[in-house]
């Protein structure tokens, strides 16, 4: 195993992540764990839950999951979403951030934890405000280190800006969508990182299983996220996917791959990615998952499969600064 480092913070984690939102869900305690040691004995080190996974039931599984191995893990949670039917059991208010530290590291029985993500940018809140309050967890030690997901890089340099200007803890790791078919954050997100040393764990490197191909044929009857939740068949609605999964199953079939895996190995080869997270619902989905540690891309294979998806546009329009071309 290559281990990665988490921006500047000198953590060394894999480059995939265990991803655990089907647990308690798709997902039952007795596979849970089955996966959970699956991952553990190929050198994962690194795992992703969140407080509004099943209602905090996925990081209850997760918790005893990690009692007897806590340190062996890299540990990543996430709040902002709603844990109640209060209107302040939500958001990112410092009320809202200490109670729901608190009643995280009670799920997951442990005393802290290493990356806190605010799960979703909010807009009703100061962000100097949570970070004022994330700061002060980073001091109590019930946290190591502020982290995002879901956020334009604007709203991750305002952090960065606010945070620099009141010597506040700053945001070491970030979480956005990346994959064949949701390649926004190659414009700024990930630029962005690479340049602020900012740590990257990236999710739904499968586009919640459409890079599989599995959805490819409409006269079947597939199960699965985008299938049976609307959520997901909106996010992967576009019509001009259908063709792209479909050209990708093909090139992998015709090499004999795993779509899955190489989709994977793909989305954690940006050099600004740090892992990928990967989750399953069976052991078996999960074995497929981590074929990608073993699935090496060179950078003329990444040309290669990124041309099977259309390139997402520049951030300016000035393509000829990119050639290389200064003309005014």
């Amino acid at each position: 195993m290559k281990y990665r480092t988490i921006g500047i913070t000198g953590l060394q984690v894999s480059p995939l992540c265990l991803g655990t939102m089907t647990f308690g869900k798709e997902t039952d305690p007795e596979t849970a764990a089955r996966i959970f040691q699956r991952c553990r004995d190929r050198g994962l080190n690194i795992l992703d839950t969140a407080d509004v996974y099943v209602g905090g039931t996925t990081e209850e599984i997760v918790g005893r999951l990690l009692k007897d191995c806590r340190e062996e893990w890299i540990v990543c949670s996430k709040f902002q979403g709603r844990m109640g039917e209060g209107p302040n059991d939500r958001g990112c208010s410092r009320r809202h951030v200490t109670r729901a530290i608190d009643a995280t590291l009670k799920r997951l029985q442990t005393d802290r934890i290493d990356f806190y993500f605010i799960h979703n940018y909010d807009h009703l809140t100061p962000l100097e405000e949570t970070l004022g309050a994330l700061d002060d967890l980073v001091r109590e030690g019930k946290i190591l280190y502020p982290a995002i997901s879901n956020a334009s890089a604007w709203q991750i340099m305002k952090g960065l800006g606010i945070s620099e200007r009141k010597n506040l803890s700053r945001f070491e790791c970030i979480q956005p969508m990346y994959n064949l078919l949701k390649r926004q954050a190659e414009v700024e997100i990930l630029p962005m990182a690479a340049s602020e040393s900012i740590g990257t764990i990236c999710y739904s490197p499968t586009a919640a299983g459409m890079l599989t191909g599995k959805y490819t044929d409409p006269d079947q009857n597939v199960t699965g996220r985008i299938s049976q939740n609307k959520f997901y068949s909106v996010r992967y609605g576009d019509d001009a996917y259908g063709p792209v999964t479909r050209q990708f199953a093909d090139y992998c079939k015709f090499r004999s791959w795993s779509p899955a895996t190489v989709a994977i190995a793909w989305a954690a080869s940006h050099p600004a990615v740090t892992a990928a997270i990967v989750g399953a619902r069976t052991l078996e989905h999960m074995d497929t998952a981590l074929a990608a540690l073993d699935f090496p891309i060179s950078f003329e294979l990444r040309e290669e499969i990124s041309a099977l998806s259309k390139e997402p546009p520049l951030a300016t329009d000035r393509r000829d600064e990119q050639l290389g071309m200064f003309i005014h």
